[in-house]
């Protein structure tokens, strides 16, 4: 079976830049991510994981192209199948290239279709937009927030009426 994917340019502009792919099911994610690095044109050198994601794409289980961790516990790319990860059910993936400029997609399985016979796979479909030429700017909760203090809890720690204890209990 071939999966097809539309890869989308997280990106808070009015462009739209995707990507449509198809891939063998049986193909690792590191196939996957290949096809992704060159179809936007990245030359690939740089540190990349796939995140399981939800239907609101919150960030899950990664699967990361090399084990960084200490114990070599990570799941990698290479040893990933797209279809152990990506089903029906499960269509949705989180891909963050270069972990300085955090390019960061979306992936989302389209559909899945019969092989063609006379095909070539993998295989870029369609292409929409042009990547710029630096990544968008990522904006975090805690950067979004203008009074935010990471101190300021709003205890008074020179008030002790409030506090139910005895400050001579020893």
């Amino acid at each position: 079976m071939i999966y097809r994917f539309r890869i989308i340019l997280d990106n808070d502009t009015d462009d739209d830049v995707f990507r449509d792919l198809e891939i063998q099911e049986t193909d690792s994610l590191e196939d996957l991510h290949n096809l992704i690095t060159q179809s936007f044109g990245f030359d690939g050198t740089e540190m990349a994981s796939f995140y399981v994601s939800d239907d609101a794409w919150n960030q899950g289980q990664e699967i990361s192209l090399f084990d960084l961790s200490e114990d070599a516990s990570a799941q990698l790319m290479n040893e990933t199948t797209i279809n152990s990860i990506v089903y029906e059910m499960q269509t949705k993936l989180i891909y963050v290239y270069d972990f300085f400029n955090l390019w960061t997609f979306y992936v989302e399985l389209a559909e899945i279709v019969e092989e063609t016979n006379g095909t070539g796979y993998p295989n870029l479909i369609f292409s929409k937009g042009q990547i710029p030429d630096v990544a968008p700017e990522k904006i975090f909760e805690a950067d979004a927030l203008d009074d935010f203090d990471e101190f300021d809890d709003g205890i008074d720690v020179d008030d002790y009426e409030g506090l139910d204890f005895d400050e001579n209990w020893n």
